[in-house]
């Protein structure tokens, strides 16, 4: 059994493993497989941080990454012990350099934001607040295909995600806080420039 993320830095390292192997590309599945496919906030903060890096540029990535959260967050949702995923989404890769630039361009980001990690006002982030913030992430996943209209600003859902994962894995309210107005401000532009 795959030993949970807690941190940004964890994550990349795990993926950072997948990039060190002797392929030309890299699946999204085999990335799941590194993290886990068990838990929610790893899941989360993976599908954000690929929004966050150089890789939301690449044409339909962000829509890929929206159904992938939502799926996720619906399973959630059902209380499913293990999520499924699409072989056809799994199946999507970037080459191996692409990879590694995105990560090289996120390492200094990751022990900048691992520094303030912490276990802080819990009541926004366990019980049931992990529902309130599934419900959110489900309905940043429906507009994230809108996103990709203006280029790399998909990246701020990406935002959106990584923080509510950071938020979960570490047990941080206050990150989940700062999510949920990232996440006002994300809706409020949508509601401005779309409809």
């Amino acid at each position: 059994m795959t030993q949970e993320v807690r941190n940004l830095g964890e994550l990349l390292d795990r993926i950072g493993s997948r990039v060190g192997e002797d392929r030309d590309r890299i699946s999204l599945g085999m990335i799941l497989e590194t993290v886990g496919s068990r838990s929610f906030g790893p899941l989360l903060l993976l599908l954000g941080v690929i929004l966050l890096s150089p890789l939301s540029g690449i044409p339909g990535m962000p829509t890929t990454m929206g159904i992938l959260v939502l799926l996720i967050v619906v399973q959630m949702l059902f209380y499913r012990e293990h999520f499924w995923l699409p072989a056809c989404l799994l199946r999507r890769s970037v080459g191996r350099s692409r990879l590694e630039k995105a990560l090289r361009w996120l390492r200094p980001m990751a022990r900048f934001i691992d520094r303030f990690l912490q276990p802080r006002l819990r009541i926004f982030i366990g019980g049931y607040s992990v529902y309130l913030v599934a419900i959110v992430c489900l309905d940043m996943a429906v507009i994230t295909p809108l996103m990709e209209v203006i280029p790399f600003f998909a990246t701020s859902t990406g935002a959106v995600f990584t923080a509510f994962g950071l938020a979960l894995i570490a047990n941080d309210g206050f990150l989940a806080l700062i999510a949920f107005m990232l996440t006002a401000t994300v809706f409020l532009f949508v509601i401005n420039n779309f409809l």
